[in-house]
């Protein structure tokens, strides 16, 4: 798109020269996550381009870090963690989330900047104090180095996201219609149910989609809380730089780039039918 004709040199250059920042910057932040696609089939097992690679010769190419990332067991069971537990932290972090986001949206709700502040704060606080600190808490009461210890974890750090996204839905809350329903005699269960949910769950889901995109790479807390057994798909290539450096790692870290663009598109389809439902222009 081209500036308007009536645009001014100085105009222009400001026109050109702002669309030249952005994709500098957007290359800055973007460029060296995908600079591991590539590398993830490469054929030998090396971090860097090879020269078959960069002459695009089809020999130095290859998917069996793929292969291997889908066939070791060891690969599979920090799979099966990690979906195990990034679910159940999302259910249990969506349904606090979106009970908190309902009653900080009321206007009677006492010290609400108070409780916004506290819910919020695992994002605030570095995570290696948060992680330090549910250690020593769930050592205390016996569930560290268990699923339930990784999956509340998980769960107080994806609370804030879903807080957040809810009560951002509820700002365009028409609140005359939660009253026109009590008026017709429509029970508060009922009311929330037919008319609540209904509006806020692009919201809700948006939220769930954050919790769960914060869960399934978060490594720091199941370091401190999990044991071998909670080894997640992030614990797994932590590890594997460590120990082992294969591309396999690079092939996982492709697989969780576009799951994340994946999960990120549907969060911004969501957004805009949320600001559709709220009559709002989508932006």
């Amino acid at each position: 798109m081209a500036p308007p004709i009536y645009a001014s040199a100085a105009e222009r250059l400001w026109y050109y020269a702002y669309r030249t920042i952005c994709a500098a910057i957007f290359v800055f932040l973007i460029g060296p996550i995908f600079v591991i696609i590539p590398l993830s089939f490469n054929e030998l097992p090396y971090f860097t381009f090879t020269p078959e690679m960069l002459a695009l010769d089809p020999a130095g190419y290859s998917t069996k870090w793929y292969v291997e990332f889908f066939s070791e067991q060891s690969w599979k069971d920090a799979v099966a963690n990690s979906f195990l537990i990034a679910v159940f932290a999302t259910l249990i972090s969506t349904g606090l989330g979106t009970l908190a986001a309902l009653g900080l949206s009321r206007s009677t709700m006492p010290f609400r900047s108070t409780i916004m502040a506290i819910l919020i704060s695992p994002m605030i606080v570095p995570l290696i104090i948060s992680a330090a600190g549910m250690y020593f808490f769930y050592t205390r009461i016996g569930i560290s180095s268990t699923h339930l210890g990784v999956i509340l974890a998980h769960a107080a750090l994806g609370t804030p996201f879903v807080v957040i996204t809810v009560t951002a839905t509820l700002v365009g809350f028409d609140h005359s219609l939660t009253r026109a329903a009590a008026s017709l005699g429509a029970s508060p269960i009922r009311t929330f149910y037919k008319i609540i949910v209904p509006l806020i769950l692009p919201g809700v889901i948006s939220g769930g989609l954050f919790a769960f995109i914060t869960s399934f790479d978060e490594v720091i807390v199941v370091l401190f809380v999990g044991s071998v057994e909670q080894r997640t798909i992030p614990w797994k290539m932590f590890s594997g730089i460590r120990e082992e450096i294969r591309p396999t790692i690079l092939a996982v870290a492709t697989i969780l780039v576009c799951i994340s663009i994946a999960l990120l598109t549907t969060v911004e389809l969501l957004r805009r039918r949320s600001e559709r439902l709220r009559g709002m222009s989508p932006g």
